[in-house]
């Protein structure tokens, strides 16, 4: 443990480096994250700013209309369809410089202190990235009566929202997802999930068939809030719903008279982290004789929607929102 956190230079970049505390400090920071749990991270290692990083994405395949067929008959095939998606990537990160006077000044650990202050805004720096990219989706739904709204998919919102976000629009677009673009379920299950600002979460509570965390989960599931991880307050059907306390990220001033808390809706490879380089913490060479020090954190990454489309079989997202 002695020379764990031991900060190194770092000939190429001309910076003080210490990966074991980067790494912490990584974790820690996705670990209060929203948003960054349900990217799915592609590795570009070696990329430099303005360069692209590519995946593949394959389609679903669609249900037969009879899985069976007869022992001599050859086996059906069916052909699936593949394409790419990129993004490029970019530098995300801030810094905090101090002198030694400061730190003489001061009654506790001053590094220590910013380097807190650093991991809270690196997770709300990457979770409004994150949210972002899932805002780009090409479906939108703005609730326009206690129970239902329109559904835009040219991926521009058109529709002016007039209710806030209720139980009875999310089984809408439940029924929509499921049913209508066929949204594969979060990790090949049957469950989506829900990232809604505070007030639409205040209109999903007040119904009768929104249940709570508590009541389907454990006692060591949830937080000492009542909450589940990452804030999920609970569910309707199978949309597991998470509160976002974060306006850059959701904004809860949309529609008629601001009534709208926005939230997005999706289930499995919804959005992509393009990661040439993580986040990590850098400690700048001290400059003026020693006295003038700085630390800041820098990453090299990119995010993207996985489907860009409106399309059956790839859609993963609805954004809530409105014109």
């Amino acid at each position: 443990m002695a020379g764990e956190y031991t900060w190194a230079l770092d000939a190429a970049s001309g910076v003080f480096k210490n990966h074991a505390l980067s790494t912490d400090v990584l974790f820690a920071a996705l670990a209060k994250s929203k948003f960054q749990t349900f990217v799915k991270p592609i590795a570009g290692y070696g990329k430099g700013k303005g360069d692209t990083i590519t995946w593949p994405r394959i389609k679903n395949l669609t249900e037969p209309t009879a899985g069976t067929f007869n022992e001599r008959d050859r086996v059906p095939v069916d052909t699936f369809a593949m394409s790419t998606g990129s993004v490029t990537v970019t530098y995300y990160g801030r810094a905090v410089e101090f002198t030694d006077m400061s730190q003489l000044l001061s009654a506790f650990d001053l590094k220590d202190a910013i380097q807190k202050k650093l991991r809270a805004q690196m997770t709300l720096t990457l979770d409004t990235a994150a949210a972002a990219a899932f805002k780009t989706a090409q479906i939108s739904f703005a609730p326009t009566t206690l129970a239902n709204g329109t559904f835009d998919t040219d991926g521009t919102p058109s529709t002016t929202a007039t209710q806030n976000l209720t139980v009875a629009h999310l089984q809408v677009i439940r029924d929509y997802m499921m049913d209508t673009i066929h949204v594969p379920g979060w990790q090949g299950g049957d469950d989506y999930y829900c990232l809604a600002a505070t007030k639409a979460c205040r209109g999903i509570r007040r119904d009768p068939d929104f249940i709570e965390a508590h009541k389907y989960s454990g006692a060591e599931y949830l937080e000492t809030s009542g909450k589940g991880p990452n804030g999920e307050i609970g569910k309707v059907e199978n949309i597991h719903i998470i509160e976002v306390n974060h306006t850059n990220a959701l904004s809860g001033t949309k529609g008629t008279g601001n009534v709208l808390g926005e939230a997005v809706i999706f289930g499995d490879d919804a959005v992509v982290m393009a990661v040439a380089t993580d986040p990590e913490l850098r400690v700048a060479i001290p400059g003026e004789y020693g006295t003038q020090h700085g630390i800041a954190w820098i990453g090299l990454l990119a995010y993207g929607i996985d489907w860009n489309t409106s399309t059956d079989g790839e859609a993963r997202i609805i954004y809530v929102t409105s014109a």
